[in-house]
Formats: C-alpha cells, structure tokens, sequence
C-alpha cells in the first residue's frame, strides 16, 4: 500500500491553492473559506464584513453540493411585547449537517440549551469529512433552524440564539 509522502500534499499557502480557493469562492459566491492542516491555516474573506467565526477543518471542495434552504420563518405576530434579539449562528461550509455525534446518540444542543463558545452544536460533513462546529457565541438556543441530515450551504442559519 503506498503512502503519500508530504511532499505530494499540496499546502495552505501554495499559489495554486490559493488560486484555486479564490475562484472557488467566486463561483460560489463565497464571502470567506478557512482552512486548517497539521498546525498550517490559511482564511481568505472578500469583502468587510465578517462571518460569524467558527472552527472548521475543510478542504478544497470540488464540486458543490445541492442546496437546500431551511424553511423561512413564521411571520411574527404583531401585538404583544416586542420580539426578543436573536443572533444567528449561520453554516460556514457546504455539507451534510448532522444534529449529533452518531445516529444512536443525543442531539449535541436542544432547544432551551444553554450555549458557551466552545459547545460544539453539530458536525458538518463535507468530502467526507467531519467537522465539529462551536457555537462562539453564548446564550439559549431558541430555534434549530435544520433538520439532521439536510445539506447546508455557506451562510444557511443552522441555529437561532437568544443572548440574554
């Protein structure tokens, strides 16, 4: 069985992988990728405005998988006292979400659930691949916005928190 050497891995900061990211994101529409190798991580973010920041291993994704949008949100009910601030902890890949460790075991967050930012919420499949995501944000979890085993685009809200 032969092994391949470090050699013929192609690395973060290589020019072709660069390139490669850049026009992946463009096709895409991607506003930011962040990837991580053996101690090695390379982010690149068009644009000003940041995305909520997660820990994530990916890599390069060569073909995009077939988005399927949550369901949009009731419209709000217009009396009584005003809605609470939400924040949104939204996908930071294309994947497979998956609400909990293995299909025997509990969901990794529930509604109710009190968040710190380093809870892992869910995992994220992409190349076969499983990727912890952390909240990185604190407070209760209001809304599970998808469903285990839905594929998620970047930027699909997974989870809607209530930081107070």
């Amino acid at each position: 069985m032969a092994t391949e050497s470090k050699k013929d891995k192609p690395h973060p900061f290589d020019v072709q992988t660069v390139e490669y990211l850049i026009a992946l994101m463009a096709k895409h529409d991607l506003t930011e990728i962040s990837l991580s190798d053996e101690g090695q991580r390379i982010r690149l973010r068009k644009g000003g405005v940041a995305m909520v920041p997660a820990v994530a291993h990916m890599p390069a994704v060569h073909h995009a998988a077939t988005h399927h949008p949550a369901a949009p949100p009731a419209a709000a009910v217009v009396a009584g006292p005003p809605a609470k601030k939400l924040h949104d902890i939204k996908s930071v890949m294309v994947g497979a979400y998956y609400a909990r460790p293995k299909p025997d075991k509990d969901d990794f967050v529930k509604v109710g659930q009190v968040l710190k930012p380093d809870t892992t919420i869910c995992m994220i499949e992409a190349m076969k691949i499983f990727n912890e995501i952390k909240a990185e944000c604190s407070g209760t979890v209001a809304e599970v916005c998808v469903k285990n085993g839905d594929t998620v685009d970047f930027g699909t809200v997974l989870f809607r928190v209530d930081p107070s």
